[in-house]
């Protein structure tokens, strides 16, 4: 069955295609992507499949700052990828994925994502790479080290093997999920 991609700014996006998404990111993370991981996903670029039958896949990026080397980088910060459970294996993740990462590459000085152990495979096949130094946020009590997040955090870029990981990164705080 023949699929078409599009991308949308949040903003473009009518309230059944939003409510779409978030339906297909409930089921794909079997109700554990929160209220919290939703906003996360809203503010920048989606890219959504679909076919006769519906969505079929979905990812955003959007705009964070990582403080690094003493300078507050532009990340294009994927979120929210996701597809269907019967539309697995057939490349759409790695069609959003193509789609997000034009705006990340052309838009922002590095791009990151936090990946699932299931999600590692598909952006380490793209040329994201695990990113081997600290994770911190930025919260209200100055910077917080995110042991939990190393091992997880992927980045891109071309000229990522500059980024030093002696230096770590440090995220913009969110509320939830800080990364």
């Amino acid at each position: 069955m023949a699929h078409t991609l599009r991308t949308a700014h949040t903003a473009d996006l009518t309230r059944a295609e939003l409510a779409a998404a978030r339906d297909l990111l409930g089921a794909a993370f079997d109700g554990g992507f929160s209220g919290e991981d939703w906003e996360h996903a809203l503010g920048g670029i989606h890219a959504l499949v679909h076919d006769a039958t519906g969505l079929l896949a979905h990812g955003s990026v959007v705009m964070r700052r990582a403080l690094h080397r003493g300078r507050w980088l532009r990340v294009g910060y994927v979120e929210a990828v996701a597809v269907r459970a019967d539309a697995r294996r057939r490349g759409l993740g790695g069609e959003v994925m193509g789609a997000l990462e034009r705006f990340v590459d052309g838009g922002y000085d590095v791009g990151a994502l936090s990946a699932s152990v299931d999600g590692a495979a598909l952006y380490e096949a793209r040329g994201w790479q695990l990113w081997p130094g600290r994770i911190s946020a930025l919260g209200t009590d100055g910077v917080i080290h995110l042991p939990e997040e190393e091992g997880s955090v992927f980045v891109r870029r071309a000229a990522a093997g500059s980024l030093d990981p002696a230096d770590g990164l440090v995220f913009d705080w969110r509320d939830g999920d800080v990364l």
